[in-house]
């Protein structure tokens, strides 16, 4: 109780068990929202400290959402996160923790300068010779004045490289002004996730010098989400001097979209009207801008898919459940406790009878994926980038990873 702000707002919850009752880690580990706080508020502190369910919460903050007193339980889960032994804490959380502050670019994969500049030559010089109309693409590195500063999640370049291409053909062809760092370009922060506000400040610092350094005026996040909100919440709460905003890249998908300067045509979907629906990731829509990004991603997919083709869950936008990826509960060992949170998520996306799953965010994309595989469902789970080519015609033969055979030729010449 001493640790939390001003003593906390604990005080304020009768018990009404809103939390609880909208909460998907509910019963997970013997333990809910409205029994973790009256413990704490009862000082049950060892009981608290010996409990694993800190680290299945995803601090998707939907218990503050629902409750009527705004008592603010994922900050009191972060609190006891930060204070608890290191030797216990989850090693996958740690120990992409320790490589992103081992590297210069912040990757948690532990990939370096030189690496992750080959892996970019590399791929990009293969689009060029392989796919019509861009020849001439270009993927600038440490562009200086670029106003763009892109960011760029670690598991793409490591696992899954040809997933990047379909990014950098909508930068292209809008015409962004932007750049990749060679240095701070990841788009993680596990110190945030650890609560362990040294890790996370140091991380933050090495990306915003780098931002800086290069001159540019807006760090625009890729699709993911608590790198998005580690960033914003991160530069103000350690006061970190920077003249740069942060956004994310969904924002400029809409305005690129309605400007005329991304040519994303439903026309391919008309006859045959496959149907798609939305993960609204916590850390970007209740947690960070609410239902405005929530309504701009809306806008976005209707343009790609038509909008007689989209089909949205219910409840959505800040009133979603999170998926159970979040908050670094997909590094963890509580798999099956992951898989059981995301039962909600997988019974929402089943009602819709959606053929897709669009998930702008890397976190929500892996445990949806998980939960289609696991309980057998027939949805397939896709980027937000791949359906925005499929829809311009420039989706690459190699970029179709996570495509049914319904959509495997749309487009191929």
């Amino acid at each position: 109780m001493s640790m939390l702000p001003k003593g906390g707002d604990l005080n304020f919850c009768f018990n009404c068990g809103a939390c609880s009752s909208g909460c998907p880690a509910s019963c997970l580990a013997g333990m809910d929202p409205r029994k973790f706080v009256r413990m704490v508020s009862l000082g049950m502190d060892e009981e608290i400290m010996a409990c694993d369910w800190v680290w299945i919460c995803t601090t998707c903050e939907r218990c503050v959402h629902v409750c009527p007193m705004k008592v603010d339980i994922p900050l009191l889960v972060s609190i006891i996160r930060s204070q608890w032994p290191k030797g216990k804490r989850p090693r996958g959380i740690v120990d992409d923790c320790e490589r992103s502050l081992k590297t210069d670019t912040c990757s948690t994969a532990g990939i370096s300068v030189a690496d992750w500049k080959f892996i970019v030559e590399d791929i990009v010089d293969d689009v060029r010779q392989t796919q019509q109309g861009f020849e001439e693409l270009k993927v600038p590195m440490d562009e200086k004045y670029a106003r763009l500063f892109l960011t760029q999640n670690s598991s793409m370049p490591l696992t899954e490289p040809l997933e990047m291409p379909p990014l950098w053909k909508i930068l292209s062809l809008a015409g962004a002004d932007w750049t990749y760092g060679s240095k701070g370009w990841a788009a993680e922060n596990f110190g945030y996730l650890l609560a362990d506000d040294a890790a996370w400040e140091k991380i933050l610092r090495k990306k915003a010098e780098v931002v800086e350094q290069l001159g540019c005026k807006v760090l625009v996040n890729t699709e993911c989400g608590h790198d998005f909100l580690a960033t914003r919440q991160g530069l103000e709460k350690f006061k970190i001097d920077h003249s740069f905003e942060v956004k994310s890249i969904i924002e400029y998908y809409a305005d690129w979209i309605r400007n005329g300067r991304l040519k994303v045509n439903s026309d391919w979907n008309s006859d045959k009207k496959i149907k798609f629906t939305i993960q609204d990731p916590c850390q970007l829509v209740r947690k960070s801008y609410g239902d405005f990004i929530a309504d701009e991603l809306r806008f976005v997919v209707k343009e790609a898919v038509g909008e007689e083709n989209f089909i949205d869950m219910y409840p959505n936008r800040s009133n979603n459940y999170c998926c159970g990826g979040g908050g670094g509960a997909i590094l963890t060992d509580f798999k099956e406790e992951r898989l059981s949170y995301g039962k909600i998520k997988l019974d929402q996306i089943l009602e819709t009878e959606a053929d897709y799953c669009i998930t702008p965010c890397n976190n929500c994309h892996s445990q949806i994926m998980d939960l289609s595989h696991y309980y057998d469902a027939r949805f397939k789970t896709i980027h937000l980038w791949t359906i925005l080519c499929l829809s311009m015609g420039v989706l690459g033969e190699n970029e179709r990873k996570y495509l049914g055979d319904d959509l495997a030729m749309v487009g191929l010449k």
